[in-house]
């Protein structure tokens, strides 16, 4: 027999309550507080919100401006989330998106990282359509050349991307060149293309974010004969579900 509401209330901790309250009061609208701002918030008194947010601030949750005596979110709270986020596998998070965006749209999907100058297929979900995909789990294909690599590319730093090729350009491609495309990658936000690196192979990706906002994989749709414009919109959203889900907030 289930407890009721009230049995249920005899198991919950005021204070640590009050404390979570606390640290879900700040926001990126609202990222310092004074102790009246906190106390405001909580609808507690001041003498109240200084002993929760003392104690916040000892355990390294807070963190007190010594000149405004304003607080902050602490360097606590970020390795609860790093916790959290470490405990769901990229791959574990992105492939039921990945299934449903194949059966939303028929084409083959695809998740891979960056390897030096090589896109690292780690996900592949074929369509049930049954056409032969070229890549399998552990390809490795040219970052340059490909629609997923080129979305890694676009992620790195300037100086990153121009110590990875600035020795050995790839065939037909000079660094400058690579620099002005990585640019333009990164702010369309996705990469299309249409038979560039297997004939007649359309594919459209577009980056993973971790809570840094830096890209840390890529996925992509591909599929022989199609236009991939018509599932840029549908890639994306996936794209930004799953960097959502491992803790960006872009």
């Amino acid at each position: 027999m289930g407890k009721t509401d009230a049995e249920q209330d005899r198991y919950l901790v005021p204070g640590l309550m009050r404390g979570l309250a606390a640290l879900q009061a700040f926001s990126a609208e609202r990222p310092t507080m004074g102790l009246s701002e906190l106390a405001a918030a909580l609808g507690t008194t001041r003498s109240a919100m200084f002993r929760i947010a003392y104690t916040l601030t000892e355990l390294g949750f807070l963190l007190q401006d010594g000149r405004t005596r304003a607080y902050s979110l602490g360097p606590a709270v970020l390795k609860l989330g790093y916790g959290y986020l470490a405990s769901r596998d990229l791959l574990e998070i992105a492939l039921p998106v990945l299934e449903r965006l194949r059966d939303d749209t028929g084409w083959s999907a695809h998740l891979a990282v960056r390897e030096g100058r090589e896109a690292l297929y780690l996900l592949r979900v074929p369509t049930r359509r049954g056409m032969a995909s070229i890549v399998h789990v552990g390809s490795r294909l040219p970052a340059d050349a490909t629609s997923m690599g080129r979305v890694l590319l676009a992620g790195m730093e300037p100086a990153e991307l121009a110590a990875l090729y600035r020795d050995d350009p790839p065939k037909g491609a000079s660094l400058a060149t690579l620099q002005r495309r990585a640019r333009a990658d990164a702010a369309a936000g996705h990469v299309l293309h249409r038979g560039e690196f297997e004939q007649g192979l359309a594919s459209i990706a577009a980056p993973l974010r971790d809570v840094a906002g830096r890209v840390v994989a890529a996925i992509n749709l591909s599929a022989p004969g199609l236009d991939p414009a018509p599932v840029v919109a549908r890639l994306k959203a996936a794209a930004a579900e799953i960097s959502r889900a491992g803790g960006w907030t872009g």
